[in-house]
């Protein structure tokens, strides 16, 4: 079976064989004996289904890979850093919370990642409750702003 599937698809003949052969023992009610004892044929044809399934989930990956920017060859490293870059969400909000004025950077920081009250974080930056609140709301909402415009 491995070697029937090497011939077809090198890379992934591993694989296919271990799911040729799940499916096979998944399926086994179905199986008759039309070949004298052999269950051969029987398993080329599941292996020819797992293969075929497997070529066209390929096309489609490749076909959304390529629409994504994506590298087609997954074996290769190389270009998976810029598309990280470009993609991460993570990355994204580390660019524009970089691009926030300071004061509005430093408050947001206080009340969502540090949780304090507003109280603590208005002391903390030496200003009132009140502009603390209000450097923290325009802080998330440039937030909202930029982050949605990278999205579309």
């Amino acid at each position: 079976m491995h070697a029937w599937l090497s011939r077809r698809l090198a890379w992934a003949a591993s694989d296919l064989t271990a799911e040729t052969f799940a499916r096979a023992l998944l399926s086994i009610d179905r199986f008759r004996d039309d070949h004298d004892g052999s269950a051969l044929p029987w398993l080329l044809g599941i292996a020819r289904n797992v293969l075929a399934d497997t070529v066209r989930r390929d096309q489609i990956e490749t076909r959304a890979r390529e629409r994504l920017g994506l590298p087609l060859d997954l074996a290769a490293e190389d270009g998976f850093i810029e598309v990280e870059e470009r993609l991460s969400p993570r990355l994204a909000l580390e660019r524009q919370l970089d691009a926030l004025p300071l004061g509005e950077r430093e408050a947001l920081q206080l009340r969502v990642i540090d949780e304090l009250p507003y109280q603590a974080l208005a002391a903390r930056l030496d200003i009132q409750p009140a502009a603390a609140r209000l450097r923290v709301s325009r802080a998330l909402r440039r937030l909202a702003h930029t982050v949605s415009k990278e999205e579309v």
